[in-house]
């Protein structure tokens, strides 16, 4: 992503001033702990290189004007003010949710202009919404003096989704964008909050692939397998799958289908996110892979989200000896792999993998880590 210094013409041509603030926050990449989120579980996300960036300038009135530089000729500023959002005008929304929760809960914002440009891709499963969200939330913050700490701008990105958007996600993609560091995997509680950064081993790097199948967490298919888990676990009498004890599987299973393998996957999944983070405290390569090649099978088998191009990538990575393991990781229905594979040979493995896809599936495969030529 270019420097925020070469943003600012775009601003002042745009609107006439100055840039006052700008703000970044990446996107990530859940290394282990699929659709736990939502059930109270454990994840493992990353940041990743992709950003997106906001540049802001506050207003004496009560418009916000917006841009997206990622619509490109086709873009154009837009306009509504505080109080008057209203959901279903695309990317806005994002936007307007984030003003809308923040006067919500009682914070003093006044109007302003806004340039946003991301390089996180849209439906990729790398959480580009919640690296807008978490952007701007941090924008706001410093234009503003909002007094939000780096938990509650995560808090309030995913509310943004669920109240505004419409999007029943969990907390994952916004604490992932707001507190996980470079080099490290932040290893998350999501019911009680509490997070911990965990290194990678030095002899490990992650391999990012987009399959080119977008995918969108407002869409149908998410949403009925959130439902699916809130029914199981009213079945079974427990507020969240979280809850329910390893013992207590063999009743899960005995669920009207498909109720009992989502069951299974969430409890086997949340196993899977504690045993990753011993074997990545222990530098223990040799446990790693198998436990993304088993959330894998979980997510296609037991949970149901994964999709052919995206099974082609894993089994694809299978025949690369310096990729240890590999997996779906998003929401699903398409988005991306992360693998993780031998220091010094990710670049390589990745090239391979992406080349053998397109020679076997329609959609292009695009290398997003790691990075082989800087983004503009």
């Amino acid at each position: 992503m270019r420097g925020p210094q070469d943003e600012a013409p775009h601003f002042e041509a745009l609107f006439g001033r100055p840039p006052k603030v700008r703000a970044r926050a990446p996107g990530r990449v859940n290394l282990i702990g699929e659709h736990t989120d939502y059930n109270g579980g454990f994840v493992l996300p990353m940041a990743i290189p992709q950003q997106t960036e906001v540049v802001l300038a506050p207003r004496e009135d009560r418009q916000v004007r917006a841009f997206s530089a990622n619509l490109g000729a086709a873009g154009k500023v837009d306009t509504y003010e505080l109080g008057q959002e209203k959901a279903g005008k695309g990317w806005l929304d994002y936007v307007q949710g984030v003003t809308r929760v923040l006067r919500d809960e009682g914070h003093a914002l006044g109007g302003f202009d806004l340039w946003l440009r991301s390089d996180v891709p849209l439906g990729s499963g790398l959480s580009s919404s919640a690296a807008l969200e978490v952007a701007l939330l941090r924008g706001l913050r410093e234009c503003f003096g909002l007094k939000l700490d780096d938990v509650r701008i995560a808090l309030l990105g995913q509310k943004v989704e669920c109240d505004f958007v419409g999007a029943p996600v969990g907390v994952m993609d916004q604490m992932a964008s707001s507190l996980a560091q470079g080099g490290a995997a932040l290893f998350l509680d999501t019911r009680s909050l509490q997070y911990e950064r965990v290194p990678l081993p030095t002899q490990v790097e992650p391999i990012v692939i987009n399959s080119g199948v977008t995918h969108s967490h407002a869409g149908g298919d998410y949403r009925v397998r959130r439902a699916e888990c809130e029914r199981a676990a009213k079945l079974l009498g427990v507020e969240q799958l979280r809850d329910l004890p390893d013992a207590e599987l063999p009743r899960a299973l005995a669920l009207p289908e498909p109720l009992g393998r989502r069951v299974r996957h969430v409890l086997t999944e949340n196993a899977r996110v504690l045993d990753t983070v011993r074997a990545l405290r222990a530098g223990d390569l040799a446990a790693l892979g198998p436990l993304l090649y088993a959330s894998h099978a979980s997510q296609r088998d037991d949970y149901e989200v994964s999709v052919p191009e995206i099974d082609l990538l894993v089994d694809l990575a299978r025949e690369e000896p310096d990729v240890l393991g590999a997996r779906l990781t998003g929401g699903g229905f398409g988005g991306s792999v992360v693998m993780l594979a031998r220091s010094g040979k990710s670049a390589d493995a990745a090239r391979r993998i992406a080349t053998r896809y397109g020679e076997r599936a329609a959609p292009k495969a695009t290398v997003l880590v790691p990075q082989t030529t800087p983004s503009t």
